[in-house]
């Protein structure tokens, strides 16, 4: 959920930088050069629970890397309230690092800009074969049809997690498998001052992510064919209207969830204040806030009727981290080096191990440690029931406009007041409007 926790304040930036294209230098076919080919620069993504942990996480491979190729790496781990910001600086400047790591929901607004190296087939070639990758992964990378704008790093995707005890004394005995089963055992949670289910409101990308699902479930993308923006169908009011539901028409929500944004639905799971929660890779912030790896399970995120697969029955946002490099790097081959080494088989083992993520590389799943449960939910649903959010220019306005939508909604159900298929339509309306401004 790293992505989550930064992306909602910043969404809007990016869309001015769209309109810069190539300002990060290069050109637009080929890219960098090779003028310093012992030294690049690399920025990655706070992945670990501090900056420190995860200059230590990597430090010890970078070594690595060094040792095989002579290419001394410096590392600056960014926050992620300070990473897009600063990304888009670099593509207005042209000065930035050599390699980089970005969301993947960022990848078609930053390929926009025209500043980072596509990942043609040549490209692709040179760390292994885009076969390499999961499919859902690389779809998450760039706009479809063209090459793109950056390699899959890190992949996660969402999983409902549900309290043992809670369920045990409530008489459910399985979790459940669809929206109505969430429903009725949630009314059956919902008491003596305990809640079924959690929800971060106020969050605008996790907003994005719940309603993007259930609009896959209903049949909408959100946008058509051509890139435009389509809010308003009666699949997206319907989406977006079950979600809020959960709070305003079933009840399994608590009202104070609507000012959720920095993953206190997670803290009322951890210590049983809230029976269920949808998540990604939620493990270690389970165990730091005391839970034991028994007290909780995990199940597919629930579909309308029968088993999570592709297209109505979608589940999840493909979620994670990409390796992107700037186009006018002046170490392109050291570059492509480095993101192949960071891509290895190996290397995704480690790296994916230690953050409690999944390898976006086939080969490495392999690896017993992603059979745990938990992970083998997120793997599975990764690899058949995952759907890359709308891989548009203007994907981050998206975010910012439909998730401040929902979160408008989740404000008016915990107030009291009647939430319609009118009002959400006006709302998503209004959402509609603020994109064509």
């Amino acid at each position: 959920m790293r992505h989550l926790r930064a992306a909602a304040a910043v969404t809007l930036a990016i869309s001015v930088a769209a309109g810069v294209t190539g300002c990060g230098g290069g050109t637009s076919s080929g890219g960098g050069s090779n003028e310093s080919p012992k030294t690049l620069t690399y920025w990655a993504s706070n992945q670990g629970p501090s900056v420190e942990a995860d200059k230590k996480i990597l430090a010890p491979e970078l070594k690595k890397f060094e040792k095989k190729t002579g290419i001394k790496v410096k590392l600056e781990v960014v926050p992620w309230a300070d990473l897009l910001n600063r990304i888009l600086a670099a593509t207005t400047s042209g000065q930035g690092p050599d390699v980089l790591n970005i969301g993947n929901t960022w990848s078609a607004s930053l390929q926009a800009t025209g500043a980072l190296l596509p990942w043609d087939d040549k490209n692709f070639e040179a760390i292994g074969g885009r076969d390499r990758f999961i499919d859902s992964a690389v779809a998450s990378a760039g706009k479809e049809g063209e090459p793109p704008a950056a390699v899959p790093l890190y992949s996660l995707s969402y999983a409902l997690y549900y309290n043992k005890k809670m369920f045990a004394d409530a008489g459910i005995t399985t979790p459940p498998a669809t929206w109505d089963q969430l429903v009725a055992d949630g009314k059956k949670l919902s008491k003596d001052g305990k809640w079924a289910l959690g929800a971060e409101g106020s969050n605008l990308s996790n907003n994005i992510h719940q309603t993007f699902v259930l609009g896959q479930q209903h049949g909408a993308d959100f946008f058509d064919k051509d890139g435009k923006a389509d809010f308003t169908s009666d699949g997206a009011v319907s989406a977006v209207k079950q979600y809020v539901d959960f709070m305003a028409k079933d009840k399994i929500i608590a009202p104070g969830n609507a000012e959720y944004a920095q993953n206190q639905s997670l803290t009322d799971f951890a210590k049983g204040r809230t029976a269920m929660v949808l998540w990604q890779a939620a493990a270690t912030t389970f165990a730091s806030q005391g839970m034991k790896p028994e007290d909780w399970g995990v199940a597919p995120v629930p579909v309308p009727a029968g088993a999570p697969g592709a297209g109505k029955q979608t589940n999840s946002m493909v979620a994670g981290i990409n390796m992107a490099v700037f186009k006018n790097t002046k170490n392109i081959d050291g570059a492509k080096k480095f993101v192949k080494f960071m891509t290895s088989d190996e290397e995704q083992k480690i790296l994916c191990k230690t953050y409690g993520s999944i390898p976006p590389v086939k080969a490495a799943q392999s690896d017993p440690a992603f059979s745990a449960p938990e992970l083998k939910v997120l793997r599975d649903t990764l690899a058949t029931s995952a759907a890359p959010l709308p891989q548009v220019p203007n994907e981050s306005q998206f975010e910012t406009a439909v998730g401040t939508a929902v979160k408008e909604l989740f404000a008016d159900a915990a107030a009291g007041k009647p939430v319609t298929t009118d009002t959400v339509k006006a709302r998503l309306e209004k959402a509609q409007q603020t994109m064509q401004q």
